[in-house]
Order: C-alpha cells, then structure tokens, then sequence
C-alpha cells in the first residue's frame, strides 16, 4: 500500500489583478481578448501548469498551440520552462518542445501549421494563442473532438483581426454562461502608463491602435488585400443570402493542397455579375473526396456544372507514376480546365478587387471564403518594418487564391487556356459543363 506525499510548491506568480478572476472561474471554456503587453500569455501558461497539477491526472495532456510553432517557441517556451521548473520531473525536451512534471502529466507547445503534430488519443487542456489567426478547422476537427472523452477544458486568447472565427466565438461566449469571457483594453487596463499609450498612439495609425491596445473588432485589418471591396460590398447589400439559379451553370474554381487545404469556389456568371453562391474547404483527403463532394451537391440542390477551374502547375507530372492530377480528376469525371502559364500574382489580385466590384456573396454557404478574402493579407517584413509585396502565406490563402484562379481563367473570355490533355492551347469552351451526369 503506498502512500501519497503532497508538497508545496511556490511559482513564483502572482496574477496581476485583470487575470484574478480567470483563474478563479468555473467554466470549462473560456475566452480572452486582451490589448498587446496585458500579460495574456504569461496568465494563461501558468494556468495551464495550475491546471496541470490540479486536474490530479497522472497521464494528463494539455498543449499551448500558436499558428506557428516557431511562434510558440518564441512567445511561450522560456515562460514555461521558468514557471514549471519546480515541478520538473525530466529536464525539459527541447526538441520537441516538452515538459515532463512529477504529477506525471506533460506539457508540450504546438504550431497550427502543422495540425497533424497535434493529432493524438486525447488532451485534458489546451490554450490557442493568437486564435484570430489559426485555421478554424485545427479546432473543430482536431483539437475539438480530442478534448471530448477526457472532458478538457480551452482556453482562446489573443487581439482582433476583424470580424473572423474569434470574433465570432467571443460573441458566442457573451451569450453563454458555459463560458469564461473578457475584453482588455488598453484604455481600461491600467497596465500600460498613460504616457506610453499617447507614444503609441502617435507612432501608429488610428486602425493599427484601436486593433492592437482597444481591441477593436471593428479595425480595418493591416495590409488586407480586399478590406475596401468587401467594406463597399457589406454597404451596398451584396454580402447576404443568394439563391442558386437552377437554369445557371455552376463554374468551380479550385486551389490544390496536398499537405493543407483544397479551397473550392461555386460561381455563377450572368452577364458581368457574379455570384459566390457556395464555398468548399477540406484537408488531409485525396481528389475522390472532392468529386464526391461536387456530386453531392449536384444532387442536392439540382445544379448543372459549368467549367472547372485550376491552378496552372494541375499538369505537372509525378516521376513516379508518370501520371498528373489532371489524369486523376479525368478518371473522376471532372474535366479539368487550366492555364499552364503562372501568373503574376498582384496581377491577379488587382483583377479580383475589381470583380469583387461587381460580385454577390452568400455569407451563409460561403462563410469559411468570405473570411478567408477578409483575413488575406500582405507579409510583414520584420526586419525593414515595412508590408512586402506578396501575399502571407496562412489559411487565408487557399480561398483567396482560387478566387484569384477564376479570375485569371474565366473573367478574360480571349485568352488562350489549354483544357486538361490537349497539346496545343485552344480557345476556352464556353459554357459546355465537363462534369459527367
């Protein structure tokens, strides 16, 4: 028979008054919208250790992912090595970026970007850093269904990025008492001097601030390619329900992953409007998948197919079998239609801007693309302080991109295209659906 000892252990944290009573709440969820510099990382690491050894499972799992693991490395790793020190039962694993505690539960950081990393029987607690800028997927259909069994507890932080997946669960969570919520601004906080706030303020622009110290949903996002078009397109009524024309062909436009997303936009064309009528995304699956899905909603809206659209590189060859995704999708009965030239791709985003001029979206059927066009964005060059020219690779970008294939394809009725297996380019053909009944 064996007996337990339990010891004290000091971590040396005493929350600042703002984070009290996250600590002290009761709910299994819990969601904080915090200005830069609150302490939001540091509140919700030691929560993470606190739960760690409270939760009394001796095989507990919990995990603090970012959207990038690097990422995570930088903001979090150093804060978790020092406040868990005492409760080391190894020394911390640094390559994978672990720590192992005498209560026998292990905390690990994790990146969005790699959402097979995280996959696993189960985890008692997770805290999504800079949730704003994570593909919702990674917590719906992965982290999500592992909490299930266990009964784990979430933990969402970090500052707006407009009105996307974070915002919408912070407005969830005001209405639930299931959940934990707090907005932090800078203005209310008392954290930051009076003094830093009004150098702030001087040194950025009026939407950098009110995003990043007033946690303003509202601000426009830095660097978003379509932030004018989709604002002009929410006041002149073009943003709601649409219903699918039966007599209308259906036109798809898609953007290939094969380690993240398959994007997939369903466009009708009648005259010089345009319709995003519907929006598909998914990972992890093969080109079977996509047919079915394409079959699905053939049957179950009755819609008859037009062209279907993809990127250039569709017809390159894999030395090993020889063969294309352009054979594949054939087999599928989807004739694919291509340009096999790369575009510039400013080109084409100047090209999207102005079809979205003249665009309907339904928000309901193509609400993952419609947040996918608000979130793209130019990269950030750290080291000049200064927006590059081409686009932040993330989430955003498979549903931006395929919208930006469309354009580049269908929109110029001249240009010369070559449909999947032909040798010379031929004129697109117009209208005729590739899809077989």
């Amino acid at each position: 028979m064996t007996t337990e000892t339990r010891v004290k252990v000091n971590l040396e944290y005493v929350p600042r008054p703002q984070f009290v009573a996250f600590h002290e709440r009761r709910q299994r969820w819990a969601i904080l919208v915090c200005h830069r510099r609150a302490g939001k990382t540091v509140a919700t690491v030691l929560e993470m250790i606190r739960r760690a050894v409270r939760d009394g499972k001796r095989d507990g799992r919990y995990a603090f992912v970012a959207p990038l693991r690097n990422q995570a490395k930088d903001i979090c790793w150093k804060y978790l090595k020092h406040y868990a020190r005492p409760l080391f039962a190894t020394p911390p694993n640094e390559a994978e970026l672990r720590v192992n505690l005498i209560t026998g539960a292990t905390l690990r950081l994790y990146g969005s970007d790699n959402p097979d990393a995280l996959r696993g029987p189960y985890l008692d607690g997770v805290v999504l850093d800079e949730f704003a800028d994570i593909r919702p997927q990674v917590w719906h259909e992965v982290i999500r269904p592992m909490l299930a069994d266990r009964n784990g507890w979430a933990v969402f932080i970090g500052t707006p990025r407009g009105k996307n997946e974070f915002y919408k669960l912070y407005m969830d969570a005001r209405k639930s008492d299931a959940w934990y919520h707090m907005l932090l601004k800078a203005s209310d906080s008392g954290i930051l001097p009076a003094s830093e706030l009004a150098e702030l303020k001087a040194q950025m622009t009026d939407e950098q601030y009110q995003q990043e110290f007033e946690c303003s949903f509202e601000a426009a996002l830095k660097g978003a390619f379509y932030a004018t078009e989709l604002a002009q397109m929410e006041a002149e009524g073009r943003i709601r329900p649409i219903q699918v024309e039966k007599a209308i062909r259906v036109h798809t436009s898609w953007d290939l992953g094969v380690s993240d997303s398959t994007a997939i936009w369903f466009i009708q064309a009648v005259g010089r409007e345009r319709r995003l009528v519907d929006y598909y995304e998914s990972s992890g699956v093969g080109l079977e998948h996509y047919a079915q899905v394409l079959h699905d909603k053939r049957m179950g809206h009755g819609i008859r197919y037009g062209e279907h659209h993809f990127p250039h590189d569709i017809g390159h060859r894999e030395l090993s079998t020889g063969k294309s995704r352009v054979d594949t999708l054939r087999r599928l009965g989807i004739e694919a239609v291509f340009d096999p030239d790369a575009k510039n791709v400013l080109d084409g985003i100047n090209a999207v801007r102005r079809m979205l001029g003249r665009t309907w979206v339904d928000p309901n059927r193509c609400e993952r693309g419609l947040e996918a066009l608000r979130q793209y964005r130019r990269e950030y060059d750290e080291r000049l302080k200064d927006w590059k020219s081409n686009p932040l690779h993330d989430w955003a970008s498979h549903g931006a991109d395929a919208l930006r294939t469309f354009v580049e394809q269908f929109e110029d009725a001249h240009a010369s295209i070559r449909p999947a297996g032909d040798k010379e380019p031929q004129q697109r053909p117009s209208g005729a659906t590739h899809w077989s009944a």
